[in-house]
């Protein structure tokens, strides 16, 4: 394990967030009454996986090469793109951003956390493992918790 600039951790970093900076300005109705509501430690959890994953994945040292692992994580970056897609040419409704894709349960959630756990197995990197662990337990935990609200 080495602590090197990775261009992969980048760019899986890059599919992350521009979606989510989208989303900030096209947000679902009644959004804020959900996020109002979330898990204390559930909303921990998250935030430190997600500075974790962030640094973590930045100086994962994984570099260009195709492994299966990378190849995995990166289909799930681009699951994630496309089921970022199918919220952006919805209607922009709590139901439409936790409704399954291709049988993937909230997608936009679990998508990126397992992509970011294959980076970190790939990269022999535990802290961007266990960082992923973290995010997870955070992440998902608080969307499972949207999802049973709404449905």
């Amino acid at each position: 394990m080495s602590f090197e600039f990775s261009f992969v951790g980048l760019l899986f970093l890059i599919m992350l967030f521009v979606p989510n900076v989208i989303w900030s300005k096209h947000q679902p109705k009644d959004y804020e009454i959900y996020s109002r509501n979330e898990n204390r430690l559930l909303l921990s959890f998250e935030r430190v996986g997600q500075i974790l994953v962030t640094v973590f994945s930045l100086f994962c040292g994984a570099r260009f090469h195709f492994s299966l692992l990378l190849i995995l994580g990166f289909v799930f970056m681009v699951l994630y793109e496309l089921a970022w897609i199918r919220y952006f040419r919805g209607s922009h409704t709590m139901k439409g951003m936790y409704s399954d894709f291709l049988k993937i349960p909230i997608p936009l959630a679990t998508l990126p956390v397992l992509a970011f756990f294959l980076l970190g197995i790939d990269a022999n990197s535990i802290f961007l493992v266990v960082s992923s662990l973290i995010l997870g337990i955070g992440h998902i935990g608080i969307h499972l918790e949207h999802k049973k609200r709404i449905f």
